[in-house]
């Protein structure tokens, strides 16, 4: 089984807190700002207990996880004050990965056959205090949860009793004590104040646990180093790439140390020739690169890197290095995100600088009731032109719909990015 480090943030009123029933402030009380750094540190997923009292408390907490989720490059797990299915759709539609339901509370064991249902499986965990508290309702939790998480060292009693990862949440424990509980059968990862101090090096300590032969949730390359062709100096040039969009955002080099640290990072670390040392990218100025893929050209000289970019990849403060034209001839750049993005910034700048004439500028000095009632119609003229057995009249209708959308979505300020991030998810 993959082990997973987990650290967790305690939230309470948009504030990270030591623990369960303390208000002292853990590290400096940003909650995103942590779990910015843990994810950029090598956590695997962070996991979030609400300790909201109140149902006005939780809709605050849930704009904070959503603001969690959008500055976390990992997976983020959700759990506290759920009470019912609307509170589990608020943390999906938040940007969770997975709801984590109470399993000591019958209100949330009642709901967990229609949460896992709608939500999907794999979107629901369940938190339990001891093997007895599962065993109560093993056979629902077996069937409607993808995990388990423990609040008790003692995994043993899961052992051949469960096919779902169990999460421990510990304190305290040395490394030493760490990998004892990680080679338990049933665990699949550890949470608690062992891996969320801000103190510990999470990727540091994977690396630790994989010497001592704990399978950790780290890339492991499919060709060896030694099968790469490199260059005189032992190098191989590495091509970035946006995982998005698959824009081309700049050229370095690796040596075998940078890429094996690359590796073990999930940042990318690069061999700066000028220097003759590895830089991370990103250890300055803040603009890391997270690996999505790495992959080898078919002579095995060239690595292709596709990662999710903060900020800009060229020093300059160009979001990419490639910013020069040299030459260029004209085209239609049919790529779906980049005609998109190209559309919705048009309607930005009409609706910024307006323009006499304009149709965009006329829907938005009409207002928000004017351009729902467009979309509307749109939506329409789509649901009559599918009748029509000529499909060219289908295409113009939805991309008529599409722009009308597009016009919706810069009056209420969504993006893009936003969008395709909660397809992803789903």
């Amino acid at each position: 089984m993959i082990h997973n480090l987990i650290p967790c943030i305690y939230l309470l009123n948009r504030k990270a807190v030591t623990g369960f029933g303390q208000k002292n402030l853990f590290g400096n009380g940003d909650p995103v700002e942590l779990a910015a750094s843990y994810s950029a540190d090598g956590a695997d997923s962070i996991l979030i207990f609400d300790f909201s009292s109140t149902d006005a408390e939780h809709d605050e907490a849930i704009d904070c996880i959503r603001e969690i989720c959008l500055a976390s490059q990992v997976p983020v797990y959700a759990a506290g004050h759920i009470k019912r299915v609307e509170d589990v759709k608020k943390l999906i539609y938040a940007g969770c990965a997975q709801a984590v339901l109470n399993g000591s509370k019958e209100e949330n064991i009642a709901i967990l056959e229609e949460v896992s249902k709608r939500f999907g499986k794999e979107k629901i965990g369940v938190c339990v205090s001891d093997y007895a508290e599962y065993e109560k309702n093993s056979s629902l939790i077996e069937q409607y949860a993808a995990s388990i998480l423990l609040l008790d060292e003692d995994a043993a009693a899961f052992t051949s009793k469960t096919e779902l990862p169990v999460t421990i949440l510990t304190n305290g424990v040395t490394e030493e004590q760490l990998a004892v509980l990680l080679e338990k059968e049933a665990v699949g990862g550890v949470t608690g104040r062992c891996v969320s101090d801000p103190d510990v090096k999470l990727s540091a300590m994977k690396t630790a646990l994989k010497k001592k032969g704990i399978a950790m949730n780290v890339m492991t390359s499919a060709v060896s180093w030694s099968e790469f062709k490199k260059d005189a100096n032992g190098l191989v040039p590495c091509i970035v790439q946006d995982y998005r969009t698959d824009e081309v955002l700049m050229m370095a080099w690796m040596n075998e140390e940078s890429f094996e640290m690359t590796l073990d990072t999930g940042k990318m670390t690069y061999f700066s020739r000028s220097r003759q040392s590895l830089w991370v990218k990103g250890e300055t100025s803040g603009h890391y690169q997270y690996v999505k893929s790495l992959s080898v050209d078919c002579d095995k000289d060239t690595i292709l890197a596709k990662v999710s970019q903060i900020g800009a990849a060229c020093h300059t403060g160009n979001r990419s290095c490639f910013y020069t034209p040299l030459a260029k001839k004209e085209f239609n750049d049919t790529n779906p995100y980049r005609v998109f993005e190209n559309v919705m910034n048009v309607i930005l700048d009409r609706r910024e600088h307006p323009k006499e004439g304009s149709y965009t500028n006329y829907l938005f000095d009409k207002g928000i009731d004017k351009i729902l009632k467009k979309v509307g119609e749109e939506c329409t003229e789509i649901i009559i032109a599918a009748k029509n057995p000529n499909p060219e009249e289908i295409k113009y209708e939805i991309s008529d719909y599409l722009y009308h959308l597009m016009v919706l979505m810069a009056e209420k300020g969504v993006t893009w990015e936003e969008v395709t991030d909660e397809l992803a998810r789903r």
